[in-house]
């Protein structure tokens, strides 16, 4: 590592007094001898964001960070030396008993009343904050054929529907392969279900399949799944390209265009109007982590979480393994013993479901987390569940399912940027805040996506991709709270229809499907 050099008077940031680590502050990071306000200096150079050691820290003893035991010390550690990642044992998991149930409920909070966006009321009462025509897919074998029509219906019919924002196939690489019947099955089919009647399509529910595929038409859209469509009936429009009546590659796109006409003529005929807040869905989701997430970005969502819940509207966090090992701090703040329950219940179906893959949550820490400073997923999850705020946590979903009510909502994810994504997008967000210290150009074409820098270094770096600068906070050129209304205000206005900077440039990943189910 090149020696740094000090940039402005050196700084740590000390989340809790009982905690005997801090982390650098300053670009760059601090070169040996440099002396903080306390008077503790550096015995050795430390990166910006890694820890330094507060006091002497014997072998075995606690290493503190949030006022959490993030490990144990291999080693003697000397006041003033850099905490690196293979000092730090990582402790065992907690257990999912005796867990404090529903024992720290904030007080009712005041209602926050009379803020309203711009949005698309749909038939079944959810509302959209974009405008898309939407093409599900049954297989991973049409995805070529769905491309070429969405390129064509881009170029060709999309100009004269001026009211539609855009069209994506909803494309994925499950359908056939797979063991249809066995019981996690059901998590990839309900989630592409789920995600086909998500609120910024508008009801219009179309489907492209291929015809001797494993999950038929009517498994993925049972009778009774899809509300009335602005067009008529409850059954998605389907254009099947193994009919006979497509004779060669040309007609099976034109097929596509004919229908796609139909559902874009009902788009078309949609407009904005004002909603009040509580019709926000948001999800929110942190990648590319780093020590800064839980000091800056991801504190800033929790502040303007809780007053989205103050609004009325949903906020959906997830991630099972960045939030597992502060479990104790969800089911404190469970609003009954039934949804405490459900949270116990979805960590241990994910210990199972890695410990079947012969690994356990440590596998999550990334080479980026940790250049970042994060020395393992103890002290990336007390920076992740921060996301979630103080509110009480009203519900629990199980991966793909819908949401049914509204305030604070624990849905169960994979900790994977695009799974949890996807998955939240078929639980029924119209809106996303997705946090990020090293960066990552990550995007959704389904929904918005409010990007949010953890460090200044990278929000004037990656200036034309980050939506907020959340590292004003470390600076001391802005609050928590200065940085939450800024994000709330921000989130009312995209859903409006202002542009992200990746919907600017068109930035967006696959749909990954979650499937926990054999593969044949």
């Amino acid at each position: 590592m090149p020696t740094p050099t000090i940039t402005g008077t050196p700084r740590y940031i000390l989340m809790h007094d009982n905690d005997n680590v801090a982390i650098v502050v300053n670009d760059g990071g601090l070169p040996a001898g440099a002396v903080f306000a306390s008077g503790l200096a550096l015995l050795e150079a430390v990166p910006q964001g890694h820890k330094v050691a507060l006091c002497d820290i014997a072998k075995g003893d606690p290493v503190r960070r949030y006022n959490v035991t993030i490990g144990y010390a291999a080693c003697d550690i000397a006041a003033g030396s850099w905490v690196a990642e293979p000092q730090v044992e990582m402790p065992a998991a907690r257990e999912l008993v005796n867990l404090p149930i529903s024992t720290n409920l904030p007080p009712p909070a005041e209602p926050l009343e009379g803020y309203t966006f711009e949005g698309f009321r749909n038939p079944d009462g959810s509302v959209g904050t974009r405008n898309i025509l939407a093409i599900t897919t049954t297989v991973q074998c049409v995805a070529g054929v769905v491309e070429f029509a969405v390129k064509r219906i881009k170029d060709e019919l999309l100009p004269k529907y001026p009211n539609v924002d855009d069209v994506v196939g909803l494309e994925h690489t499950y359908g056939c392969g797979v063991a249809i019947d066995a019981p996690g099955a059901m998590v990839p089919i309900r989630t592409l279900r789920n995600i086909s009647l998500n609120p910024n399509f508008g009801g219009q529910a179309m489907v492209v399949s291929l015809g001797c595929e494993k999950l038929q038409p009517a498994r993925l859209f049972p009778k009774g799944s899809i509300p009335i469509q602005n067009g008529g009936g409850a059954d998605p429009a389907l254009v099947c390209l193994q009919d006979a009546g497509h004779v060669g590659f040309m007609s099976m796109i034109a097929s596509i265009m004919k229908q796609a006409e139909i559902n874009l003529a009902a788009l078309n005929k949609r407009r904005r109007e004002t909603v009040p807040a509580s019709e926000l869905v948001v999800g929110v989701q942190c990648g590319g982590s780093d020590a800064f997430s839980g000091v800056t970005a991801n504190p800033a969502v929790g502040y303007a979480t809780d007053l989205l819940v103050r609004a009325g509207a949903t906020v959906m966090f997830s991630e099972v393994t960045e939030v597992r090992d502060g479990i104790d701090q969800l089911t404190s703040r469970a609003a009954t013993p039934e949804v405490a329950e459900a949270m116990i219940r979805e960590m241990e179906w994910y210990d199972n479901y890695l410990k079947r893959g012969g690994v356990d949550r440590s596998a999550n820490t990334t080479p980026g987390n940790k250049k970042g400073g994060l020395s393992n997923i103890v002290e990336k999850a007390m920076g992740s569940i921060v996301k979630s705020g103080s509110s009480p946590i009203s519900g629990v979903l199980s991966p793909g399912e819908k949401l049914t009510q509204k305030g604070l909502i624990y849905a169960a994810t994979p900790a994977s940027d695009f799974i949890c994504g996807t998955l939240q997008v078929a639980a029924g967000m119209n809106l996303h805040v997705f946090t990020t210290g090293r960066g990552t150009p990550y995007g959704l074409a389904e929904v918005p996506v409010i990007k949010v820098a953890t460090r200044n270094e990278l929000a004037e770096r990656w200036h034309d991709l980050m939506d907020i600068n959340a590292g004003r906070i470390a600076s001391g050129d802005a609050t928590i709270a200065d940085v939450g209304w800024e994000m709330f205000q921000l989130l009312l206005d995209v859903a409006s229809g202002r542009r992200t900077w990746a919907e600017k440039w068109k930035l967006h990943n696959a749909l990954v499907l979650f499937n926990p189910a054999p593969v044949t």
